[in-house]
């Protein structure tokens, strides 16, 4: 997808703070960390979001969540992280790309956002 910014910062088109990368994914500093430590993880295929998965591209997921467990320990979260994903405008999706975040370095409050009325 030529106008999406994770496929561009996937391909090295616009600079990141990478923290992994293999054939498949790409983990990089979030640019509004939400806590001391917030990486994204996106596949680097193109997908819409997670209402877009298929038994042909659901593997990445998997490998996101092991990319994620050996971030959190490399990054010291031994005490815990979460992983969030939002999904669609209800979700608060801001990326059409399918992305993950882990989110860690202190105790994380439930819930995640206040209710809204």
């Amino acid at each position: 997808m030529t106008d999406c910014v994770f496929c561009k910062i996937a391909a090295g088109e616009i600079p990141s703070a990478k923290v992994y990368e293999d054939s498949a994914v790409l983990a990089f500093r979030d640019l509004d960390p939400q806590a001391p430590t917030h990486v994204l993880i996106i596949p680097k295929e193109h997908i819409a979001s997670a209402a877009e998965l298929t038994p042909e591209n659901s593997g990445v997921v998997a490998h996101i969540f092991e990319v994620a467990a050996r971030l959190a320990k490399e990054l010291g979260l031994e005490k815990g992280f979460r992983v969030v994903n939002n999904c669609g405008p209800d979700g608060m999706q801001s990326v059409q790309h399918l992305h993950f975040h882990l989110l860690g370095g202190k105790q994380m409050g439930w819930p995640p956002f206040p209710p809204q009325p």
